[in-house]
């Protein structure tokens, strides 16, 4: 018989799942697995919906990365109305679609790191939990607190002023977008009062990520050996393989650097791309079809696109690019930890990107929209917070949605999360017999790394708070824990 350790839910994600650790009669971990447990159903109801409601209903899987889905979809039914791929858009509309989803990715990349993992780093993790939270670095650092907020609020009003709401805007339609940005508005993000502007946002990303590397330097042991172990890594690059966030081909590496997906056109993804579907989890565990279940699997995400990319095309995140790839002498990365560091790299970015485009005078236009011969079928990709996210839809002939697929970054992430989770459990519950805060929160700060968005990749209800439970060979309680 084998004891039985439970964390239902995980905390400081979006969404929520549980983690299952067996531990056999040594006190030896033998399985662990993250559970999704509710079920999403959005990929069915949507069918029999007019196709240019997609964007508008997609998105309301979520109210953290809802832009990213809007854009995806979007990006798909720019196909079907014949708007093409990517470069197929107007320079308004291609522009605007940009300015929105640098704006996504700089606030939702904010949230995380300020307010989900930096407890974590300025608290410890077998910190106090009173204080390991939000409240507590207002508390203990409020000019830390403060910028993460002010930073956060700076990418929510880029995307008021590009989708016209911070959340479930409706900015991007089917060959477009409905609106450009005045020059009032972009006056305001480039000269607007101190720190809501462009320049300061570019400063204190440059901050964020020294504060980190003097974290990595006082605690580099620790984090180079916390859930580090090989995998390939997936994400969409730039023709020329640059890392671009909106558009690209589909590329992949393995553990050792290697192209093993060489620049696919993503329309065809579904020749290369298969989901595992397994008992204990409503979320899928895709792989590449080439290598199969065991050898196929990847991460997406931050850390994956640093791993893909050739180079960043904005001049201080490339620097930084330049100083994180040293760390592994240019092969990739598989620091599980190195995720938040690949994560304030791509925050500097978003805010290069930002800066550069609001002075870009095709945000001005007034072509908006294309339109060409419609087709019936569309697949669109875009480079999430989270990683690489996949819309694909199918029409009838009476324009109504036929067919819907969506494998969403943390999808993609499902089978890194659960070796992660079951690295940190080896590494932390092996032959305990006593439950700790810490032991709880490492095995938490493991999937945490993957900032997932556990209501995308479901249609989650959950409860809180967080309860573990240690069982003895007969089923009996011999500990039990509940955080607050």
């Amino acid at each position: 018989m084998s004891k039985k350790i439970t964390i239902e839910p995980v905390t400081r994600v979006e969404g929520h799942g549980k983690v299952t650790i067996y531990l056999d009669e040594q006190g030896q971990v033998k399985q662990s697995r993250l559970h999704i447990v509710e079920f999403r159903g959005f990929e069915r109801f949507i069918q029999g919906r007019p196709y240019w409601e997609a964007p508008v209903l997609v998105q309301r899987l979520c109210g953290i990365c809802p832009v990213s889905h809007l854009l995806a979809a979007s990006k798909a039914l720019d196909v079907i109305v014949g708007a093409g791929t990517g470069e197929g858009l107007t320079p308004t509309g291609e522009k605007m679609r940009r300015l929105m989803h640098y704006g996504q990715i700089f606030q939702s990349h904010t949230l995380h790191f300020f307010h989900l993992s930096a407890p974590d780093f300025l608290f410890g993790i077998d910190g106090d939990p009173d204080t390991r939270n939000i409240i507590g670095i207002a508390l203990n650092h409020p000019e830390l607190a403060v910028q993460g907020v002010m930073m956060r609020k700076f990418g929510q009003e880029i995307i008021r002023a590009t989708a016209g709401k911070k959340i479930h805007g409706t900015g991007a339609i089917p060959g477009g977008i409905n609106k450009n940005l005045s020059i009032e508005e972009r006056d305001e993000f480039l000269k607007g009062n101190d720190p809501l502007n462009a320049d300061k946002m570019v400063s204190w990303a440059e901050a964020a990520i020294d504060f980190f590397r003097n974290y990595y330097v006082a605690n580099k042991e620790f984090i180079d050996n916390f859930a580090h172990f090989p995998s390939n890594h997936l994400s969409l690059v730039r023709k020329d393989g640059a890392m671009d966030l909106y558009h690209g081909v589909l590329r992949a590496v393995d553990s050792e650097g290697r192209k093993i997906l060489h620049d696919v056109d993503y329309q065809e993804y579904y020749n290369f791309i298969e989901e595992e579907v397994r008992s204990w989890s409503y979320m899928k565990f895709p792989y590449l079809k080439q290598y199969g279940k065991d050898k196929g699997w990847y991460r997406v995400g931050p850390l994956a696109r640093l791993n893909t990319a050739d180079f960043i095309p904005t001049p201080l995140a490339q620097a930084e690019f330049e100083k994180f790839k040293a760390l592994t002498h240019g092969k990739p990365n598989n620091h599980c930890l190195h995720t938040h560091y690949a994560r304030l790299i791509e925050i500097l970015h978003a805010a290069e990107m930002i800066r550069e485009l609001l002075h870009d005078p095709d945000l001005q236009g007034d072509e908006l929209v294309v339109k060409g011969t419609k087709q019936k079928e569309g697949v669109g990709l875009i480079e999430a917070p989270r990683g690489t996210l996949f819309h694909h839809y199918r029409i009838n002939d009476n324009d109504q949605i036929a067919m819907a697929n969506l494998i969403v970054s943390t999808t993609n992430n499902n089978e890194p999360m659960n070796r992660s989770v079951n690295y940190v459990a080896k590494a932390m519950m092996t032959a305990k017999k006593e439950i700790t805060e810490g032991m709880m929160n490492a095995v938490e700060v493991a999937i945490r790394a993957y900032d997932p968005c556990l209501s995308c990749a479901t249609h989650a209800l959950g409860k809180m708070p967080l309860e573990i439970t240690l069982l003895d060979q007969n089923e009996t309680i011999i500990d039990k824990k509940r955080s607050h």
